[in-house]
C-alpha cells in the first residue's frame, strides 16, 4: 500500500517546482513561479491579508496533487466579489474572516485550481481543506475561478455554486488577421474601431509591442509608474510591486507582453498581459497623464486592440479581457459565465446564501442572454 499524506505548506518554495507545474500545466499564472514571485515580492504574505496555507497531497514522498490556498482576513484581490456576505455576518455579532481560500491571487482568470490527476484526488484535497477551515474555526472555503472539473468536486461535496459574466475574445476560424477580424462587425461597430484606431494615429502616438527579452529594466520601471497612478487615480492601494513583476518576468520571459505607447520618443501608457498557450490574458494598464497620456481611444487601443492583433498573428483562440467591462462587447469580445464554490460553516447562513445564489445565477443567466442580443457581429460566432 501506498504512503498517502496530506501537508500545510505555508510557502509555495516547500513544494518542489517541477512537480507542482507537472500538476498545474501550462497555464503561467498557476504556475510556481508565478506564485513564488508574489510571497517573494512580499504581494501575499505576512500583513497583507493573504496568508499561504497551501495544501499538497503526498505519495510514497511525491507531490501528487496540489491546491493553492489562503487565510484571507479581507475580500481585496479576489474578483468574486463577497463583501455583503461579510456585512451580514457582522450585522449577527458573527466573523466571517479569517476564511480559506483558493485561488490565484489578483488573478480574475479562470481555470484549474485543484492541480490532481483524477476526481478522488481531488475530492482528498477540496475535504482536507474544508477540515482544516473547520478545526481553525474559520468562517469558510472559497474556490474561485474554477474550472469544470474542479466545479464537479465542490459540487459533489456540496459547495455552493455562483455565477459571474466575464467578456473574452473568442478566435473564429476564417480570421486571419485584424482586416478580417474587423469585416465580421457589424458596420456601425467597424466604423467606431476604426475612428478609434486613427484617432490614436493622428495624436501622433506610436506603438511598440514588447514581449520576453525586449522587455528591460526601463519598461517595467515605466510600467509600475503607469501601474501605480491607475490605482491613484481610483484612490486604491496597487497589490503587485516592482519586485513582483521582475521576480516573474525574469523566471518565465515568454509569459509576458508589454504593449508601450510613446509620444515624440516619450512613453507615454502601458498595458501588460500575460500569454498562455492557446491565449491571451489582459492584466494591467495605466497612462502617464501629466507626459501626455491622456488620448482619446488609448485605452482601447493598447488593451484590446493590440492584444486582439497579437492574438491573432500568434493563432492563439482567445483573448481574456479581464474582470467585468460591458464595454467591451462592442469591441469584439463576447459574454462567458465563469464559475466559483462556496462552503459556509453556519448552517443558517449556508442556506441564506444558497437561495441567493439561486436567484443570482438566474439574473446573470437573463443577463448574459440580454448580452448575446448585442453582440456586434453580422453572423452567430462558431463556439470555441
Amino acid at each position: 500500500m501506498s504512503d498517502t499524506q496530506l501537508r500545510v505548506h505555508p510557502r509555495i518554495d516547500d513544494l518542489p517546482a517541477d512537480q507542482w507545474n507537472a500538476l498545474a500545466g501550462a497555464h503561467p499564472a498557476q504556475r510556481h513561479a508565478f506564485l513564488a514571485a508574489l510571497e517573494a515580492s512580499g504581494a501575499v504574505g505576512p500583513g497583507t491579508g493573504w496568508q499561504p496555507c497551501h495544501l499538497g497531497l503526498w505519495r510514497d514522498g511525491r507531490l501528487c496533487a496540489a491546491m493553492p490556498l489562503y487565510a484571507k482576513t479581507h475580500s481585496f484581490g479576489e474578483y468574486v466579489f463577497d463583501w455583503a456576505w461579510a456585512r451580514a455576518y457582522a450585522e449577527h455579532g458573527l466573523a466571517y474572516y479569517p476564511k480559506l481560500v483558493c485561488a490565484i491571487p489578483f488573478t480574475p482568470v479562470p481555470g484549474a485550481r485543484l492541480f490532481a490527476g483524477s476526481a478522488q484526488d481531488r475530492l482528498l484535497l477540496l475535504n482536507a481543506a474544508r477540515e482544516r477551515a473547520g478545526q481553525d474555526g474559520l468562517s469558510s472555503l472559497h474556490l474561485l475561478f474554477a474550472d469544470n472539473e474542479d466545479l464537479a468536486a465542490a459540487q459533489a461535496m456540496g459547495m455552493l455554486r455562483r455565477e459571474q459574466v466575464q467578456f473574452h475574445w473568442l478566435r473564429q476560424p476564417h480570421w486571419r488577421d485584424f482586416d478580417d477580424f474587423l469585416a465580421s462587425l457589424a458596420r456601425d461597430k467597424r466604423k467606431r474601431i476604426r475612428q478609434e484606431r486613427r484617432r490614436v494615429a493622428q495624436a501622433g502616438v506610436a506603438i511598440e509591442r514588447k514581449r520576453g527579452s525586449q522587455i528591460d529594466a526601463m519598461d517595467w520601471a515605466f510600467f509600475i509608474r503607469c501601474y501605480e497612478a491607475t490605482y491613484r487615480q481610483h484612490r486604491s492601494t496597487p497589490y503587485l510591486n516592482l519586485a513582483f513583476f521582475r521576480a516573474a518576468h525574469t523566471a518565465a520571459p515568454d509569459d509576458w507582453l508589454m504593449v508601450q505607447a510613446s509620444r515624440d520618443g516619450v512613453p507615454i501608457a502601458a498595458a501588460l498581459n500575460l500569454v498562455g498557450p492557446d491565449r491571451l490574458y489582459g492584466r494591467y494598464w495605466g497612462a502617464q497623464w501629466d507626459a501626455g497620456g491622456w488620448v482619446p481611444g488609448l485605452h482601447f487601443e493598447l488593451c484590446y486592440y493590440q492584444g486582439i492583433e497579437f492574438a491573432l498573428a500568434e493563432g492563439l483562440a482567445a483573448f481574456e479581457g479581464g474582470a467585468q467591462g460591458e464595454h467591451k462587447l462592442a469591441r469584439g469580445f463576447s459574454p462567458v459565465i465563469t464559475y466559483s464554490a462556496h462552503w459556509l460553516a453556519h448552517p443558517a447562513f449556508a442556506d441564506a446564501v444558497d437561495r441567493f445564489l439561486g436567484q443570482e445565477r438566474q439574473a446573470v443567466s437573463a443577463y448574459r442572454q440580454e448580452l448575446e442580443m448585442h453582440l456586434p457581429f453580422r453572423d452567430p460566432l462558431i463556439s470555441t
